[in-house]
């Protein structure tokens, strides 16, 4: 599965897309915690260090498992 990110420009946060619903994009914190929801017009592009800070966070969070 390959993962997608976006940024939420209403607050700068770097997001997991989960799915869309209502006309809404859902996004998770990378590694996990409460998703929230995003109007599509408000997703910006993260850069490629956003992504690999993400990537490297879930992975953290998976190792962090019992």
């Amino acid at each position: 599965m390959r993962e997608e990110y976006a940024i939420d420009v209403r607050d700068g946060r770097l997001g997991q897309i989960m799915g869309r619903e209502g006309g809404r994009v859902q996004l998770r914190p990378p590694g996990g915690g409460r998703e929230w929801d995003c109007p599509p017009e408000a997703l910006g592009e993260p850069t490629p260090g956003d992504v690999l800070r993400a990537r490297v966070r879930r992975l953290n969070a998976e190792a962090r498992l019992p």
